[in-house]
C-alpha cells in the first residue's frame, strides 16, 4: 500500500485516510491529488469525506518544510446520511504566509462546489471532488515480504512466490479524491528561481476542545508501507508531527531500519552511512517538485509524482539498496486514468 489504511487512527474512519499523493503538469498548471475512503476499508463504514475534517494541501516553497500556503477543504454532511452515495458541498479555502501553517486562520474562500462537478477558483484554476477509481497497484506478497524484513533487519523473502501469480490487490477499488489544479502564477511566488516546492496532505478531524487533530499525513509514497506495517505506533505517530520533525524524531529508527536490511544483502560496506544517506532523502517526508515540469517519481529522480508511476519498486528497491519489484505495473491498474482534467480514474 502506498498510504492505504496505514494506522489504526486511520482505519477508525478511511474517510480521514490519506491513500496516495500526486502532484505533476496538468493542462492549465500544476495538479495536486489526494485520495481518500478507499473501498477496502468495508461496506459497512462511512464514505466519502468526513463532515467533520479537514482535508489540506500544504506546500513549502524555500526548502524548510514548513507550510508556506495551505490549500484547505471542508465538506458538508452527505446527502441521505453517512451510509448513502449522495453528494457532498465544500468549500476551498487558500492560506498564505503566517496563516497557511495557523489551524484557526479562515483564510481567503476561493471555491464552492459539490463533489462530481468541477468548479473554478477564484484564481483561475479548477477543483474536483469525488468518488473515483484508484490509480495505485500493489501485489500483497511482496508488500508484507518487505515490511517484515524492514522490521526484522532481514532480506525480503520472496521463496513462496512467483510473478505469473502476481495480483494487484486493489484492481477495481474506489476512493475519493481531492483534485486541484493550480495555475503556475499562482505558486510561484512562495517559490524560488528554482520554481521547486515540497508538498505534503493533512487530514484532521475536529476536537471537542475546539481545535484540530491530525489524523493522516502524506508526502513521499510507500513510508509507511516500509516501517510501519507491523509497528503500528511508529504508523501513528509519523501522523502526528510536522514534516521539519520528522529527521528529529523518526530519523534513528529509519535508520536503523534501512541498515538492518542492507546488512542483510551485504550490498553497501557501509550499511549504517548508507541507511543515513536514505534517511536524508525520506527526511522530511514532503513530496518535491518543480513547477512546470513534467512529474516522474521513478529511479532516476525524483519530481512530483504522476498518476501512472511504480513508486512501489522505486521505494522499496532504494530502501533496500537492491532490486525489488512487484511484478505487475500500471496495466494491473483496472480503470485508466485520463490525460483530461480532473485526470483520475472514472469510479468502476
Amino acid at each position: 500500500m502506498s498510504h492505504h489504511l496505514d494506522c489504526p487512527l486511520a482505519r477508525q474512519d478511511p474517510r480521514l485516510d490519506i491513500t496516495d499523493l500526486y502532484v505533476f503538469r496538468g493542462v492549465g498548471g500544476t495538479v495536486f491529488v489526494t485520495n481518500h475512503s478507499h473501498s477496502l476499508g468495508g461496506e459497512d463504514v462511512p464514505r466519502g469525506f468526513h463532515p467533520e475534517g479537514r482535508y489540506e494541501i500544504k506546500i513549502d516553497g524555500n526548502g524548510d518544510a514548513v507550510e508556506d500556503l495551505t490549500y484547505r477543504f471542508v465538506f458538508a454532511e452527505r446527502e441521505g446520511g453517512d451510509t448513502a452515495d449522495g453528494a457532498q458541498t465544500y468549500e476551498v479555502r487558500r492560506l498564505a504566509g503566517p496563516e497557511a501553517r495557523d489551524p484557526s486562520a479562515e483564510g481567503t474562500l476561493i471555491a464552492r462546489g459539490r463533489t462530481g462537478g468541477t468548479v473554478g477558483t477564484d484564481g483561475g484554476g479548477r477543483v474536483w471532488c469525488g468518488k473515483a477509481g484508484d490509480p495505485f497497484w500493489i501485489e500483497p506478497d511482496v508488500l508484507h515480504a518487505v515490511g517484515r524484513a524492514f522490521k526484522e533487519g532481514t532480506t525480503v523473502d520472496l521463496s513462496g512466490w512467483s510473478r505469473e501469480g502476481a495480483r494487484n490487490l486493489f484492481a477495481g477499488h474506489t476512493v475519493y479524491s481531492v483534485v486541484l489544479e493550480v495555475p503556475d502564477e499562482e505558486l510561484l511566488p512562495v517559490t524560488g528561481e528554482e520554481r521547486r516546492i515540497g508538498v505534503w496532505g493533512l487530514d484532521s478531524l475536529a476536537t471537542d476542545a475546539g481545535g484540530w487533530r491530525p489524523v493522516n499525513r502524506a508526502g513521499l509514497p510507500m513510508i509507511h508501507p516500509l516501517f510501519t506495517q507491523f509497528d503500528e505506533e511508529l504508523g501513528n505517530r509519523l501522523n502526528q508531527n510536522a514534516p521539519a520533525d520528522d529527521l528529529r524524531l523518526h530519523g534513528e529508527a529509519v535508520v536503523d531500519a534501512v541498515a538492518g536490511v542492507v546488512r542483510a544483502y551485504g550490498t553497501a560496506q557501509d550499511p549504517e552511512a548508507y541507511a543515513r544517506f536514505v534517511v536524508g532523502r525520506f527526511c522530511p517526508n514532503v513530496l518535491p517538485y518543480t513547477i512546470g515540469t513534467p512529474a516522474s517519481f521513478g529511479f532516476a529522480r525524483w519530481n512530483g509524482r504522476s498518476l501512472t508511476d511504480n513508486a512501489p519498486d522505486v521505494m522499496f528497491s532504494f530502501a533496500a539498496d537492491t532490486p525489488v519489484s512487484l511484478g505487475i505495473g500500471r496495466e494491473s491498474v483496472t480503470s485508466k486514468p485520463s490525460s483530461a482534467f480532473p485526470y483520475v480514474p472514472a469510479a468502476g
